[in-house]
C-alpha cells in the first residue's frame, strides 16, 4: 500500500517535470523537493475536489464523450497553481495543455512502474526461494 501510494507520487512529480518542461506556460520554480511537493497538493486536490467536481459535471462528461475531464483536470491544475507559489500556469490554453500531458503521462510512467515493481517482487521471491533451499 505505502509502496504503491510513493510510486503515484514520484509519478506525478516525474509528469508535472515532464509537462513543465514541455510547455512554456507552466513554470516550476524549484527542484526535486518542490515537484514532490507540487505532485502532493495536486493529488490532495484531485483527491478532494476530483469527485464532487466530477459528479456535478457528469452530464456533460457524458455529453461530451468525457473530454468534459479534461476541463476539470485543468481546472484542479489551475486550483493547485492557485495554492502555491512554486507552480506557475499562465492561463486556461496552458492548464488544458498541462492537464492532456500530465494525464497521458501518468497512465505511461504508471504502467512502466508496474511492470518494474512486479518484476522486482517476482525476483525477490525467487531470491527468498532459493536461499530456504541452501539452509
Amino acid at each position: 500500500m505505502v509502496r504503491w501510494i510513493l510510486t503515484k507520487w514520484v509519478v506525478l512529480a516525474v509528469a508535472v517535470a515532464l509537462t513543465a518542461a514541455l510547455f512554456p506556460g507552466i513554470d516550476v520554480d524549484g527542484g526535486v523537493l518542490t515537484l514532490l511537493a507540487i505532485a502532493a497538493v495536486f493529488g490532495v486536490v484531485d483527491a478532494l475536489l476530483g469527485p464532487v467536481v466530477r459528479l456535478l459535471a457528469l452530464p456533460l462528461i457524458i455529453l461530451t464523450l468525457g473530454l468534459f475531464s479534461l476541463l476539470i483536470n485543468a481546472f484542479l491544475f489551475l486550483i493547485t497553481d492557485a495554492l502555491l507559489d512554486r507552480l506557475d500556469v499562465d492561463g486556461i490554453a496552458p492548464a488544458v495543455g498541462g492537464a492532456l500531458v500530465i494525464s497521458v503521462l501518468v497512465v505511461i510512467l504508471e504502467a512502466f512502474a508496474h511492470v518494474v515493481l512486479r518484476r522486482t517482487a517476482r525476483s525477490r521471491g525467487s531470491r527468498a526461494r532459493t536461499a530456504q533451499r541452501w539452509t
